[in-house]
């Protein structure tokens, strides 16, 4: 029952395809499989921090019914599609670029080749966090709280992937932070936290939690 909570937005048709690619996936066709998963997450947020286990558990039976990665190359040519079309994505609808970003770092965190994350996805998803980053993003709370939330879940291992992209990414999160005007308290409040969090070593230090979070609390 677990796998299945995430399948209940779709139709009975498609719900079949997903029940099917999870159990026997050489029996359907997987490129529609992952663009049914891909296009479910640029619609749905919960969808999209849900999707990386659900593709995570197609590419492992996969591999062990017929030792193929049809499934894993589909999803991320049509990951890298949506990449290359990132800014018109952006421009037309913020809500599905956030999408996007939570959807490609939630994949990143999932999928492991000989438990390393996957090389491929690197880069995407530092540029992704870059775009996040600049000036006009941070104007936008819900850029800023995607941010923060990616950075929470993949900063660490992203860093151990590419140090000085990591480095880059904070001298820009420490500038907006110190020079840029108009930005708002709360995404101060959360850069803030976001920097200590990295300096802490990736962690919430008791200190940072009762401060940063009393006054979410009260």
């Amino acid at each position: 029952m677990g796998e299945e909570y995430k399948i209940q937005v779709f139709d009975a048709e498609t719900q079949n395809l997903l029940k099917t690619a999870l159990k026997e996936p050489s029996s359907v066709d997987l490129e529609k499989v992952a663009n049914v998963i891909v296009e479910q997450s640029l619609r749905d947020a919960t969808f999209s921090r849900e999707a990386g286990k659900m593709c995570y558990t197609i590419i492992q039976a996969e591999g062990k019914e017929s030792g193929r990665s049809v499934f894993r190359s589909a999803l991320l040519n049509r990951l890298q599609v949506e990449y290359r079309n990132r800014e018109e994505m952006r421009a037309r609808s913020v809500q599905e670029w956030v999408c996007y970003v939570s959807f490609i770092c939630n994949i990143f965190d999932y999928l492991r080749i000989n438990n390393m994350p996957m090389l491929a996805l690197v880069n995407p998803v530092y540029d992704c966090l870059f775009q996040l980053a600049q000036p006009e993003s941070l104007q936008r709370e819900e850029e800023v709280d995607c941010l923060v939330l990616q950075l929470h879940k993949v900063g660490e291992q992203l860093e151990k992937m590419n140090a000085q992209r990591m480095d880059e990414l904070f001298s820009l999160l420490r500038d907006s932070f110190l020079l840029q005007g108009g930005l708002g308290s709360l995404a101060q409040l959360l850069l803030l936290e976001m920097i200590e969090y990295r300096a802490a070593g990736w962690k919430m230090t008791d200190a940072a939690q009762k401060y940063y979070y009393s006054e979410v609390s009260d």
